[in-house]
């Protein structure tokens, strides 16, 4: 069976996990602990990074080469056109999804969890003792400012560009996807699962996808997630995982996705 190592909440690694549900690809989970399992892996597969596929005796890192190793292993249901044009077109969405949009939804998303006292709270583990929960909720907007600051995970005006950069990716979507099923067609393709993969962060859907708090089911970002600009584009993202993605209550098992 295929493994994959992987943090559950990277949206590279979801991307993946995506990748392998289109696919109908059996694989097991291996979650890897910061620090002394990424030198694991390394002892492993060479490298530190994750996602990283192993299929055998096969160690295949980084998204983009997982998918493409998919495709030419593992043919059926293709990621990636045959058309010239819209081959182009998906791999450039696809560097697009994992460098811009992916970067800047991170920001956006930090941000949002020193801003915001429902992002904070939701985000704690579902056996977080209440009064906790409260304290973390009630924490002054300056105070978690200052931390987040403190921590490197905001700047102010990284923060503002991010913002800007994602309502555009948002908009652009939006666009895109007006005539069309998907961003290359009427087939999904590798850059619609790379798309779907980068927002998570900026709205998590509905349903338990993903091994998160599961107060997180739905929330998103405030001021993007709930902006009706932008509802076309989570309703099609939306679609994409009821139609693809599986849901983790109807899985077996803990290591199984």
């Amino acid at each position: 069976m295929l493994k994959l190592y992987q943090f559950e909440a990277c949206p590279y690694c979801e991307k993946v996990r995506l990748l392998l549900d289109y696919k109908q690809l059996p694989y097991e989970k291996i979650e890897i602990i910061p620090g002394v399992g990424q030198l694991d892996l390394w002892q492993k597969s060479g490298q530190m990074q994750v996602p990283v596929l192993q299929d055998g005796d096969e160690w295949v890192p980084d998204s983009t080469a997982i998918a493409r190793y998919l495709d030419a292993t593992y043919p059926d249901r293709p990621l990636l056109p045959i058309d010239a044009q819209q081959r182009g077109l998906c791999l450039a969405l696809e560097d697009w999804a994992d460098t811009s949009l992916g970067a800047n939804s991170r920001i956006v998303m930090m941000a949002a969890w020193v801003q915001h006292p429902n992002v904070r709270t939701a985000a704690l583990p579902n056996t977080t003792p209440d009064w906790l929960k409260s304290m973390v909720g009630a924490l002054p907007g300056e105070f978690a400012s200052l931390l987040g600051s403190s921590l490197g995970m905001i700047r102010p005006d990284p923060v503002k560009t991010a913002q800007l950069t994602v309502k555009q990716a948002l908009e652009s979507l939006c666009l895109m996807l007006r005539d069309h099923a998907y961003l290359c067609g009427e087939q999904p393709t590798l850059a619609d699962f790379a798309v779907a993969g980068m927002t998570l962060a900026l709205k998590v859907p509905g349903q338990q996808y993903v091994e998160l708090p599961a107060g997180l089911c739905g929330q998103g970002i405030p001021g993007l997630a709930d902006d009706v600009n932008y509802q076309a584009f989570f309703d099609w993202r939306d679609r994409l995982y009821t139609d693809y993605r599986q849901r983790r209550d109807d899985i077996g098992g803990d290591d199984i996705s």
